[in-house]
């Protein structure tokens, strides 16, 4: 049993009763669970063709937060209920279900944002700052063209059902863990990650925003991500492998990936090589990732951590399209000056 423990109380962790219970709670802490920018809506309707495949997610999200948007199709599932058999198979039917009759997943997100004026309001106001003609536009984008991604919210997350689901889609399929904990008094907390936080937080400075506007990098602006590394792993695997492995990388963006860099630990204190990627593959079966190079890694920068800045030296880390572009431009620079004939 995990306790939390404070001077003025003692909190246990609670079970969730169903996933009524589970879907109350998220209700409940849904502005920080999902971030700005990001709606969710709890509806619950029938999507798919008549005579083929047809099932009712538990609800959608919709992400406003960069220049392009993205929808989110949700289950929301309890550890108890055999997630690894029950969890794949409803996110292949969701995705069928949208391939098979798109214009009635438009039809369920239109109608429940037209029951909900805050958030209809918050959704015309970026398509009028993203260059889409009107509300029927962005979800025809939405729909139509951006691809399908699922989401899937449980109270207890196993490497095995992580793995299982980075083995079977090709299509992003993210996960949020929540977990509520009670004091004898009947208080609650809930500790989950953010949605895509830990990435955002690479990208975007700590005293930015999400209001300050379109400039500002996004996620689908990610092309490069930066690994830590001793001395002997450095040597062994990024350089002599041509690999790095055991990693974790948010699903949503795997397949924009183009670039690993690797940051070398003290002494070194900098990123010193960069590589561009061949595959990202599951790595055993960790619930983590390997990625394998399409070239050996070639020497550039070196590219030393801002004093004081935000970004951690000891985790894995997406790059902003700034630095992002200054790795490409140096590793061209001291590639060619490198390259064997």
């Amino acid at each position: 049993m995990t306790l939390v423990w404070t001077k003025e109380s003692k909190y246990r962790r609670v079970p969730f009763q169903n996933e009524a219970d589970l879907e109350a709670s998220i209700l409940e802490v849904r502005a920080d669970l999902f971030g700005p920018s990001r709606i969710y809506l709890d509806v619950k309707k029938k999507i798919g063709s008549k005579g083929g495949v047809q099932n009712i997610p538990d609800g959608y999200l919709l992400d406003l937060s960069g220049a392009k948007p993205r929808l989110y199709v949700v289950e929301n599932e309890l550890a108890s209920h055999d997630p690894l058999r029950h969890v794949a198979v409803q996110i292949l039917e969701f995705s069928l279900s949208f391939e098979g009759e798109p214009r009635g997943v438009k039809r369920v997100v239109f109608e429940s944002l037209s029951k909900n004026e805050e958030a209809k309001a918050e959704c015309e106001r970026y398509a009028t700052a993203h260059a889409f003609r009107n509300l029927d536009h962005l979800l025809d984008y939405l729909v139509f063209e951006a691809p399908f991604s699922a989401l899937v919210i449980i109270d207890e997350m196993s490497d095995t059902l992580e793995n299982a689901l980075a083995k079977k889609f090709q299509f992003g399929v993210e996960v949020l863990e929540l977990t509520r904990y009670e004091s004898d008094v009947g208080d609650r907390l809930y500790s989950f990650e953010p949605f895509l936080a830990d990435v955002v937080e690479d990208i975007r400075p700590r005293e930015e925003t999400a209001e300050t506007g379109p400039t500002r990098p996004s996620l689908e602006d990610v092309d490069t991500v930066v690994v830590p590394a001793w001395e002997d792993g450095f040597r062994d695997v990024f350089l002599g492998e041509k690999r790095w492995y055991s990693i974790r990388i948010h699903a949503s963006m795997r397949p924009q990936l183009k670039y690993i860099g690797v940051y070398q630990v003290a002494p070194v204190s900098a990123i010193t090589h960069v590589a561009p990627i061949r595959s990202i593959e599951p790595w055993k079966d960790s619930g983590k990732h390997v990625v394998n190079f399409a070239e050996p890694a070639r020497e550039i920068g070196p590219i030393r951590l801002v004093k004081g800045g935000h970004v951690r030296p000891s985790r894995v880390c997406a790059i902003q399209p700034g630095l992002s572009w200054m790795v490409q431009r140096l590793w061209r620079t001291f590639g060619e000056r490198t390259r064997t004939p």
